[in-house]
């Protein structure tokens, strides 16, 4: 899979597991609702890490790039 279909997957997730954050907190404060706002955030902060990870491996894709144009031999 490529890295722009990775990020689009990623912030799908992130967008359903808002969702489901804003579900779980219009539920009456329980042991269950507060599992799945447990488990949503988890889902967010997974998604939300994973779309930083890809961000700067896009980002460190493109710096090599340039540094080929510009004839850099090697990028630190």
């Amino acid at each position: 899979m490529t890295l722009p279909k990775h990020l689009e997957d990623a912030v799908a997730r992130l967008k359903e597991a808002s969702w489901k954050i804003e579900q779980a907190r219009e539920k009456p404060l329980t042991l269950d609702s507060l599992q799945e706002w447990l488990g949503a955030l988890t889902d967010y902060s997974m998604a939300a890490t994973e779309i930083h990870e890809f961000n700067n491996e896009s980002i460190h894709e493109k710096l090599h790039e340039i540094a080929g144009r510009i004839g850099l031999k090697r990028l630190k």
